[in-house]
């Protein structure tokens, strides 16, 4: 069997030499591959407005305490997934689907793919094993794709995906996880090893997040709000940023009047104080 320390030279060398396609076993691949690529359109193009989730899953449990909290116990309205957001999600699944089966093709072998795992009562679906190793796919921006290929996601990691893979390794009674990384923009792939001392203990975890999930009253705020260069203005963290329960949870800015929202040439950016009014527009819709 082969090693996953060469998937990715292998699959670069099966994409540069070709495969034969007419093989019963290429064919095979080649159709699963299309029937997961169908599914995850059927899926994501069906779904619609998505309802509030209720029941805890394992790849929320590295979230911020107070996000999670907003998840599963805030009577608040998220923002909704924009178009733009579930394009993104259409192409996520289309490279995860495409990545399974170069592995494939490459000859490598690909098990356990979405088995359903627990741990203290906490359901989650692991995305496969490469080579007997425990793997998590993840399509990445340019800028987190960095992350994997640099071995540094450990110290930045705002999604919690250590702590879902961790929760994965701990049911399978794994010392060793890996994520298989691409950028969505180059093509570039990476491949990252998590050790035993990067992983959370996820039954601690679990068991915290249960806790402050018994409360009425959220957790402290994820990040405190930033300076806005020398103007006086304070803006939120980038953490808070892609918060989908930001309005309601910085309510209280601006002197209970909210977040104020500006719109500058590289994005929006949400002031929770404006001692200096910028000089772009403001947005009130958004």
């Amino acid at each position: 069997m082969k090693s996953i320390d060469t998937l990715i030279e292998d699959i670069y060398k099966t994409l540069e030499e070709g495969i034969n396609t007419s093989s019963v076993q290429n064919r095979d691949a080649i159709h699963t591959c299309s029937t997961e690529i169908a599914r995850a359109l059927t899926r994501q193009l069906g779904e619609g407005k998505r309802s509030k989730q209720t029941t805890l899953r394992m790849s929320q449990i590295g979230k911020p305490d107070r996000q999670l909290w907003y998840d599963l116990k805030s009577t608040a309205e998220p923002e909704p997934i924009n178009g733009q957001t579930k394009m993104k999600f259409i192409m996520g699944d289309i490279l995860e689907a495409v990545l399974i089966l170069l592995t494939e093709v490459s000859g490598h072998e690909v098990t356990e793919q979405q088995k359903e795992v627990e741990v203290e009562g906490v359901k989650g679906h692991k995305d496969c094993r490469i080579d007997g190793t425990l793997v998590d796919i993840k399509t990445a921006s340019s800028y987190a794709f960095k992350k994997f290929k640099e071995g540094t996601l450990h110290s930045d990691d705002p999604f919690g995906y250590i702590a879902q893979l961790s929760g994965y390794a701990e049911a399978g009674n794994d010392q060793e996880a890996a994520f298989f990384a691409i950028d969505k923009s180059s093509s570039e792939m990476a491949l990252m090893k998590i050790e035993p001392i990067h992983m959370i203990n996820a039954k601690q975890r679990i068991g915290k997040v249960k806790t402050f999930l018994s409360s009425d009253l959220p957790p402290d705020r994820c990040y405190p709000d930033e300076e806005d260069g020398k103007s006086g203005n304070r803006k939120l963290a980038i953490g808070c940023v892609y918060c989908p329960y930001k309005d309601d949870c910085w309510k209280d800015a601006n002197g209970g009047q909210g977040l104020r929202k500006f719109k500058y040439s590289n994005g929006i950016r949400y002031l929770t104080q404006v001692a200096k009014l910028p000089d772009v527009q403001e947005v009130t819709n958004g």
